[in-house]
């Protein structure tokens, strides 16, 4: 059936105000599938961040790695470099060691590295850092040794002090600042006069560097050394004969005429 142009116009004024009966209620329906579409949504976005967030922490933990990393190569090339800055007598050998160990105590100042008698390393070699002197090695294993600083209690060290190079005996005491001992009674001794090895007793080679003066509370002369004993990482020990033993051989028994009495 046709119908024609009045009743279309009515249908299409009907629906008019079908829709605007209805579009309240429509609306009213419509908003909570809008208000889940939203919180699906934002479920989402969230879900997207924390991932983001997951990401982020482990590649910030993967820097910090490599940033310890880096600090601690590139504190280790500083005190290797500062080392190398350390350039004894051309004629005398030495060998580079790593700090592995620090056994310091109560009655003992001493650290141990990663070289010993297979590297050549023996007994007396005296140890230093690019400051200056360390100590010296008091025993040594196949592949470690163990080096007494110079503040030890059982350390003493023929010294050299100020332009007058006055002679003096530094002796540890288990403390940072070791004092100076027998020093002449006419000496010349001025707060910050440099402090270095005389080489005299054949036990450290003469002219390495220790330290300066300073004064304790009673008075008396101590040694701030250069060195900074609680950041030591790399050490060069040096081997020192003196001049008037490198020519000295062993007594060869071999050669005494034997005499038989009777």
């Amino acid at each position: 059936m046709l119908l024609s142009k009045a009743d279309i116009f009515v249908v299409e004024k009907v629906s008019t105000i079908v829709v605007d009966v209805f579009s309240p209620l429509m609306r009213v329906v419509s908003e909570p599938a809008a208000v889940i579409n939203n919180a699906v949504d934002r479920v989402h976005e969230l879900a997207n961040i924390r991932e983001q967030n997951v990401l982020l922490r482990r590649e910030n933990e993967r820097l910090l790695v490599w940033k310890t990393k880096a600090e601690k190569l590139s504190a280790q090339n500083k005190s290797l470099q500062t080392l190398l800055n350390f350039k004894p007598d051309s004629s005398l050998k030495s060998i580079t060691a790593r700090v592995i160990a620090n056994s310091g105590g109560a009655f003992i100042r001493s650290v141990v590295v990663n070289t010993g008698k297979s590297k050549g390393v023996r007994k007396g070699q005296a140890a230093v850092a690019g400051a200056g002197l360390v100590g010296r090695v008091a025993s040594s294993g196949y592949q470690s040794a163990r080096v007494l600083l110079i503040t030890d209690i059982n350390s003493r060290v023929p010294v050299l002090v100020g332009q007058e190079r006055d002679r003096a005996i530094l002796r540890g005491d288990n403390t940072f600042m070791p004092p100076l001992r027998f020093l002449p009674v006419n000496a010349s001794v001025e707060l910050g006069d440099n402090v270095v090895t005389s080489g005299h007793g054949g036990v450290f080679p003469p002219g390495l560097k220790i330290g300066e003066i300073i004064k304790d509370s009673e008075g008396g002369f101590r040694v701030m050394p250069k060195v900074i004993f609680e950041r030591l990482e790399f050490l060069r020990l040096i081997d020192f004969l003196p001049k008037s033993l490198e020519n000295h051989t062993p007594y060869d028994r071999s050669s005494e005429t034997k005499v038989n009495f009777q």
